[in-house]
């Protein structure tokens, strides 16, 4: 859509990034990648936290509205929803069997970060770096645009997930929640200081918010239906 819309490149895989994986994350790990403009990673952050809100309050309204289950509206959520706070407390008020399949569907998308986030470091370079035949990529310049956190929650996620006893996780995850909301609460309000609405109107052009909100507009529906299909035949 972006490139229909004739919209740089840098700026189209960021959007694109932020619509197809998980939103806020997933756009500062390509921005990291791509070494990308922070004034268009600002944009995109706001854009994806603003159009959360609308759809974290109504859509579960809607799914109640039309007659899904819970399992389907959970699902419906995680995989349209570009923020993880803002899933979760859809699925909260979807109720308790909506907030468990939000959030697997949810944190599903999360773990394809990773590699989402390698693929696209690996291409951006080789494209940038290797446009003369026969020119190669050193592989540190592919480490130096990977962003490191996602190998901190790749890590986190294996250890917590094989090696520790489910006993011990289930203990520590109450302490380390706490803190996790500290810092997760934190981050944002950060990037709420460096948000200005004012900027979003001196936006030359308004290509790109037209191409996110299109692109949000065929994934709500094509979740839906891939949702509906999944969980409705599991059920039959």
């Amino acid at each position: 859509i972006s490139k229909k819309m004739k919209i740089d490149d840098e700026f189209s895989t960021m959007l694109a990034s932020a619509v197809s994986i998980c939103g806020v994350s997933a756009a500062i790990a390509t921005a990291g990648a791509i070494n990308g403009d922070k004034k268009k990673l600002s944009f995109i952050i706001s854009l994806v936290l603003i159009i959360a809100i609308p759809m974290m309050i109504f859509m579960p309204v809607v799914a109640r509205w039309i007659g899904l289950s819970d399992e389907v509206t959970g699902a419906w959520l995680g995989g349209t929803i570009d923020t993880t706070g803002a899933v979760v407390a859809a699925g909260t008020i979807a109720g308790e069997t909506g907030l468990k399949y939000a959030t697997i569907v949810k944190f599903s998308q999360n773990v394809l970060l990773g590699l989402a986030a390698f693929a696209i470091s690996v291409f951006w370079t080789t494209r940038n770096k290797g446009k003369n035949q026969g020119e190669k990529v050193a592989l540190g310049i592919i480490w130096e645009r990977f962003p490191k956190f996602v190998l901190g929650f790749i890590l986190a996620s294996l250890v917590f997930s094989f090696l520790l006893h489910p006993e011990t996780v289930q203990n520590s995850g109450k302490v380390i929640k706490s803190f996790s909301s500290f810092w997760f609460n934190l981050a944002f309000i950060s990037i709420g200081l460096e948000t200005r609405f004012a900027d979003l109107k001196k936006l030359e052009s308004k290509k790109p918010f037209y191409s996110f909100m299109v692109a949000q507009g065929f994934n709500i529906l094509f979740t839906l239906l891939v949702s509906w299909l999944l969980f409705h035949t599991m059920h039959s």
